[in-house]
Order: structure tokens, then C-alpha cells, then sequence
């Protein structure tokens, strides 16, 4: 079986990226599993694409957002299951620095397609 796993990953993030750069909280909840767990940018874990829609409806309306990806890991765990990590840069103002955060997403396959099953956000400065 070829390992596929960065096609996989590369796929729903230029997806998700598209979605992100237009807000679009349906798009972006649509990526996600039924049963999705999503720690983002708050302290709040959103659960399932509800959840997932909930928090994209509540960011800020930034006028031109974008997301760039780095960095980006994968690793197949079995045939329906794929890790990814990475570092994700937002670029929410055009006179703000980026913000970057290391990002991991546990990406099954679901209804015939590939879902993220658990998304994950955290600061790159050591909290210890």
C-alpha cells in the first residue's frame, strides 16, 4: 500500500486554507468529523462540526485573512487514520505581525472521504 498520508494532509489543508481566507464557517465545518474535537485559538473545546461552525461564526471579520502552513509532518497509524503535524501562520491584518502556532490534526476517514477528527492549536513559546 503507498503511503499517501501527505497527499492526504496536503488536500485538507488547501482546503481548510481556502475556506479560512473567506471565513466560511460551513465550508470550514464541513472538514471536520462528526465527532470532532477543536481546541483553536480560546481556551473552549468545540465538539462536532456544530462546535467547529460555532467557533469560525465567532473570529473577528478580518478583511483579508489568509493561513500558511509549514513545517508539515504526517504519519499514516493505520488505514483510516492519519497524524499531521505542523506550524500554521495567520495573517489576519495587513499591518500585524503573523501569528504562528504549532497545529496537529488527527485526520480519519469517514463517509467515504477524509475528515479531521481532533484539531489542536498551542503557543511555539515554551511554557516550561
Amino acid at each position: 500500500m503507498p503511503d499517501d498520508t501527505d497527499d492526504i494532509a496536503s488536500d485538507i489543508i488547501a482546503k481548510w486554507s481556502a475556506h479560512f481566507s473567506k471565513l466560511d464557517a460551513d465550508a470550514l465545518a464541513a472538514l471536520y468529523s462528526q465527532g470532532a474535537f477543536f481546541f483553536g485559538s480560546n481556551p473552549t473545546l468545540y465538539r462536532g462540526r456544530d462546535g467547529v461552525k460555532a467557533y469560525f461564526n465567532g473570529l473577528p471579520r478580518w478583511a483579508a485573512p489568509r493561513v500558511q502552513f509549514s513545517e508539515v509532518r504526517t504519519g499514516r497509524v493505520n488505514p483510516d487514520l492519519v497524524n499531521m503535524a505542523g506550524i500554521a501562520s495567520f495573517f489576519l491584518d495587513s499591518d500585524a505581525p503573523s501569528l504562528a502556532v504549532k497545529i496537529t490534526w488527527v485526520i480519519v476517514r469517514e463517509d467515504g472521504g477524509w475528515k479531521i477528527a481532533c484539531h489542536h492549536v498551542s503557543s511555539q513559546t515554551p511554557l516550561i
